[in-house]
């Protein structure tokens, strides 16, 4: 009894995370994080400041 008592809200998330992927919209995550990423990288790159030349 004492691992359904711990694991039940678990299981309950589970279920309805189930549901609601099955029979919404629900948008790909995995596609948004690597749009995310790849603008985060491209702001860097345009506002990053220039590399100082210690070489001289």
């Amino acid at each position: 009894m004492g691992i359904i008592k711990s694991s039940f809200s678990f299981i309950v998330g589970t279920v309805c995370g189930i549901y609601i992927a099955q029979n919404y919209n629900v948008p790909n995550m995995q596609k948004l994080a690597k749009t995310w990423i790849f603008t985060a990288k491209n702001v860097e790159e345009k506002y990053r400041k220039p590399k100082k030349n210690d070489d001289v």
